[in-house]
């Protein structure tokens, strides 16, 4: 034993030197140290005529093999070693044979190529990749989060063409994408791109961003913040790549290495049958399957860069050890599993359709009239209900007043699609709002209560896309444009250039007004349209709302009094989610308001008189010899009231006295306290 060259560490047992052979490779011992032993060696019953020799080795260093081929472990130099020992016991210190070795085949000389793209591609790589998804990934959700989609749903564009339009537009900028990074790659000679075959890397890179894309429309239904969808996509950037280089890796490298990961696959290993099936099983995650994909290819070109040969070649992918063939397989399948699932997900989730809504039948409706005979909303505060009302024609402009959280904003989301109704429903040409929307959007316009708009595109290209949804085209389509932009007075001094983010509110809001005009829509619906204008703005917008009114149907509301009576053909008056009454601004100001002063002692004597003039007057206020009486119109003459006052001046004393119309405001809050007192009762 003293003769074996080498530090002597002597151990009591098998069991031990097992022990420590093995904990001492990759810090498996308690201190987490390296502490590795070429071999160990029991000469047993060895004498001067016996050479019996049992040598230990760590078997499982020969599959840490890093980047590098597999390494030959030198078990020969161990047994020469101990051959060697026993020489120099019989024969002396100076004898030494070698008796075994291990030798190179004969090879030209070579030099040492190293590819640091080979070498760490597919950790950056993957990094540059991966970059796209949060890009697609904060596109969908900011729409969903302003709602453009469904303005643009508003306005006609159905889900399946803004699918197949935004789809179309992520492939191509990833198609770009990629284009620029191989040809860059290329360009600079990375041995990456240029010894692989170009028509592997294409159908590579084709099939990856595509569930790339899928996979970030699938996600995009789970979230409705821009910032949180950023912050999550990126973490699934640098999350995928750092797990990949530093533990899918070591699955690539050494199968025999054990981890809590092998354990918690090992259901999966029994399922499949056989060991490459863990590593199937961490590809079904899109990113593993793209680090695969490139550490295949960083593989087969620093072994060609090395051994002055091709890289990865379609021949190739009949290899045993090359993946690629089954990375094509999973990136295909989970492209088109994923992109059904997204659609249907959308469906169901930013939809809200009924997850069976494939199932449900097509159901027509024959009739022709705009009504809404049962239509309510109940939630935590909000109530709305109509019951057996024809609302408009053609040519009427509907005005809907109510204070605030009244339910008139919730009444319009449940006629544009926001909001579906939880009992009741509405008719729109003959379309019921609760199964027939996608049909009702393509004739509707709509001025959201608050402005949805992308705020880089400019005020015209908003309207030329939105023309566009209205099968505007051509000539037609820009004269639509510039028209409309002159009636909100957007076209002149380079507005209509402007991107809308720079636009003031004001501006924001005419250019909301003529999207909801723009291509001649059958029924537009206005929420609070003139909110934030100046008065020579809300002025110009009023002779918009009433040209526009000849050929179509308007529903808009308002706290503007003024605005409902210069604009409305008819007007409801909402309270508490229900409708008030309803009739035109006439109508429902059908009216005087006759006031006396007298004094206390005559007061009799005034109700005698109003009495006199119409027995249907009501009393609506009276303090210290000042009462106030409601008179129909309908009832009386003006002279009449002149000459029953005259008359009067000549029996009692009259300190004042006067006659008026009724305001729209006075009845808005003489039904408002009305309806609050008889919901309070009740």
């Amino acid at each position: 034993v003293r003769c074996v060259q080498g530090l002597q560490l002597w151990r009591n047992s098998s069991t031990e030197i097992n022990d420590e052979l093995y904990k001492g490779y990759r810090k498996g011992n308690a201190e987490r140290k390296i502490n590795e032993i070429v071999a160990a060696y029991d000469f047993m019953n060895s004498n001067e005529n016996l050479l019996n020799v049992t040598i230990w080795y760590n078997s499982t260093y020969k599959n840490d093999t890093g980047n590098q081929p597999l390494a030959l472990t030198r078990v020969p130099r161990s047994v020469n070693l101990a051959s060697n020992a026993y020489l120099q016991l019989l024969l002396g210190p100076t004898a030494k044979m070698l008796f075994e070795f291990v030798k190179e085949m004969p090879k030209p000389e070579t030099t040492l190529r190293l590819d640091f793209s080979s070498l760490l591609g597919p950790l950056f790589f993957t990094w540059v990749i991966i970059q796209l998804f949060p890009v697609v990934l904060t596109s969908l959700v900011y729409e969903k989060q302003h709602r453009l989609r469904i303005m643009m749903k508003m306005h006609g564009l159905g889900d399946g063409p803004y699918w197949m339009i935004s789809y179309a537009y992520f492939l191509a900028i990833s198609s770009v994408y990629m284009l620029c990074f191989v040809i860059f790659g290329s360009a600079i000679g990375l041995k990456f791109f240029t010894l692989n075959d170009y028509s592997i890397q294409f159908v590579f890179y084709f099939l990856y961003i595509n569930l790339q894309i899928s996979l970030a429309f699938l996600v995009a239904d789970l979230f409705s913040n821009v910032k949180t969808a950023t912050v999550v996509g990126y973490m699934m950037v640098f999350g995928t790549g750092l797990l990949g280089g530093f533990l899918f890796q070591f699955f690539l490298q050494d199968s025999s290495f054990p981890n809590l990961v092998q354990m918690i696959l090992l259901s999966l290993v029994t399922i499949f049958g056989y060991c490459r099936s863990r590593i199937i099983a961490m590809e079904l995650y899109p990113g593993f399957s793209l680090y695969r994909g490139l550490y295949e290819f960083s593989q087969y070109s620093f072994n060609g860069n090395y051994m002055g040969t091709d890289g990865m070649r379609w021949k190739d992918l009949n290899d045993s050890d090359n993946g690629m063939r089954e990375v094509f397989i999973i990136i295909a399948v989970e492209w088109l599993v994923v992109l059904g699932v997204a659609y249907y997900a959308d469906q169901v989730v930013s939809s809200g359709r009924s997850p069976l809504f494939f199932l449900r039948r097509h159901q027509k409706s024959f009739s022709s009239s705009f009504r809404k005979p049962s239509l309510r909303r109940q939630g935590s505060k909000v109530f709305v209900q109509m019951e057996k009302l024809d609302v408009q024609q053609e040519g009427e402009c509907f005005g809907m007043l109510g204070p605030n959280g009244a339910g008139k904003t919730s009444f319009i989301n449940m006629m544009i699609g926001l909001t579906k109704p939880s009992s009741g429903t509405a008719y729109v040409q003959g379309l019921d709002i609760r199964t027939d929307m996608d049909r009702i959007y393509t004739s509707m316009g709509v001025c959201p209560q608050h402005d949805l708009l992308w705020e880089t595109l400019t005020g015209k290209e908003h309207l030329l896309f939105y023309g566009r949804l209205k099968n505007l085209k051509g000539a037609s389509l820009t004269q639509a444009v510039e028209e409309s932009l002159k009636s909100v007075n957007l076209f002149h001094g380079g507005v209509a250039d402007k991107q809308a983010g720079k636009y003031s509110g004001g501006m924001k809001r005419r250019l909301s007004v003529a999207i909801s005009l723009i291509g001649d829509p059958k029924v537009v619906y206005m929420d609070e349209p003139s909110t934030g204008l100046d008065p020579a703005s809300r002025n110009m917008l009023w002779n918009v709302v009433k040209r526009a009114k000849q050929n179509r149907a308007i529903i808009l509301t308002t706290h503007s009094m003024e605005e409902a009576e210069h604009l409305c053909d008819r007007l409801g008056i909402f309270v508490d989610g229900s409708l008030q009454c309803v009739g035109n601004p006439k109508e429902i100001r059908g009216s005087y308001v006759f006031t006396m002063t007298t004094s206390q002692n005559h007061e009799d004597e005034v109700e005698n008189l109003v009495g006199q003039l119409t027995p249907n007057a009501t009393k609506i206020y009276q303090i210290s010899g000042t009462q106030k009486f409601e008179l129909p119109k309908h009832e009386i003459r003006i002279a009449d009231v002149f000459e029953a006052v005259e008359n009067a001046k000549s029996r009692f004393t009259v300190q004042a006295w006067g006659l008026a119309d009724t305001t729209l405001e006075d009845v808005f809050i003489k039904v408002a306290r009305g309806a609050q007192v008889f919901s309070a009762l009740s």
